[in-house]
């Protein structure tokens, strides 16, 4: 199989690689520190036609594939994982499932303007009580003439606080579990709706995650998205596409410890050569190139399954898994390669570590992962 780049394909890459050295390198560092949203860096991302990157052109977006998304990620994650994770969650858990399942009236409203990136897009699942267990979702939707009334909560919402519009969870049917779930399209500031403070996180800081809470919420009722009860199918759907844009996230993030670590073994020495000259340093290197270029491989696959429209949940689940924990690895090891300088925040290596962490958990754990996995093998 011939995994070379289209030139469409390159130039994506290339104008991603340099947005992110260009407009995302130079303060990232204080971005993490500072907490800072990158809301000037969004909108010249957004000139560029990334936010809508696959939504096609009728709608605002580029019209471009799923390979095309992956690069973008990659390359934007490598020097700012929480603008990776934004640009990821605007293009997968709100625009993707606008685009297969809203009406015309609702793409025309709300997914142009994601696309174009005049709106941000989030995503609202998870609660308190309700992480990896959708049927224990305790967020209503009762229908009340032309709207929906929502009660309830949610948490770890991303852009929770600069999102304009969120794909929402909520049960019209307790009775019917997961089956019962209804998703809506929910604007940032309907009356009822109040967000609550801004996490304090391990990593990706420049990315705020809130809580929302809904007190008599009403939602018209032409924000329904799909049909009633069809919420879980259009969660997975979105999740599926999730969790590509998460393993392409990961990705930059062990590229990029993999980078700093080939620059500084050979820039310090120890025992009167360089790092580079050790076969210990050598071996971890070797290691690292091996994992990443294994974890891209499964990304392409997920990502050329979802361009032929083929069902790609188990790949999506394996590039994910795998993603994340070579991310992980990889940001281990280089903080271990730059030794003790590796432990401060003079070195980039640090934030990797810190940032890695989260690809293992969001959007499904990793022992969720395995269980997507099993679970197509054994059906």
């Amino acid at each position: 199989m011939d995994f070379k780049l289209t030139e469409e394909q390159q130039m994506i890459r290339e104008t991603a690689r340099e947005f992110a050295q260009n407009e995302l390198a130079p303060g990232v560092a204080e971005r993490d520190r500072d907490e800072n949203f990158p809301g000037e860096q969004l909108k010249k991302l957004g000139e560029l036609g990334f936010m809508g990157i696959t939504v096609p052109e009728e709608y605002g977006g580029a019209g471009l594939d799923p390979i095309c998304s992956c690069l973008a990620i990659e390359e934007i994650s490598k020097i700012d994982a929480s603008m990776g994770v934004i640009l990821s969650v605007t293009n997968s858990l709100a625009c993707h499932p606008i685009e297969r399942f809203g009406t015309e009236e609702q793409k025309r409203r709300y997914l142009v303007p994601l696309a174009s990136g005049q709106m941000l897009g989030g995503f609202s699942m998870s609660e308190p009580g309700a992480g990896s267990d959708a049927a224990a979702l305790t967020t209503t939707a009762v229908r009340d003439g032309d709207f929906y009334v929502i009660n309830g909560g949610k948490n770890f919402v991303t852009s929770g606080k600069n999102g304009d519009v969120f794909i929402l969870m909520a049960v019209t049917d307790k009775a019917k579990g997961a089956k019962g779930i209804s998703a809506f399209i929910l604007e940032q500031g309907t009356p009822g709706m109040t967000v609550g403070h801004k996490e304090k996180k391990l990593g990706i800081r420049g990315s705020d995650t809130t809580s929302f809470s809904f007190d008599d919420c009403r939602i018209p009722k032409e924000n329904l998205l799909g049909e009633e009860e069809m919420g879980f199918k259009i969660a997975l759907t979105a999740l599926d596409s999730g969790r590509l844009g998460i393993a392409c996230q990961a990705l930059g993030i062990a590229g990029a410890a993999l980078d700093e670590s080939i620059k500084y073994s050979k820039e310090r020495k120890q025992f009167g050569k360089f790092l580079s000259e050790f076969q210990a340093i050598q071996f971890k290197l070797a290691d690292m190139e091996t994992q990443i270029n294994a974890t891209r491989l499964l990304i392409y696959q997920a990502a050329m399954k979802k361009d032929r429209g083929d069902r790609y949940s188990k790949e999506a689940a394996m590039a994910k898994l795998y993603a994340s924990e070579v991310a992980m690895r990889c940001s281990i090891e280089a903080v271990q390669i730059h030794g003790g300088y590796g432990y401060t925040k003079d070195y980039p290596v640090e934030r990797f570590m810190r940032d890695a962490k989260i690809t293992e958990i969001y959007e499904g754990t990793s022992e969720v992962q395995r269980m997507v996995i099993a679970n197509s093998l054994l059906r």
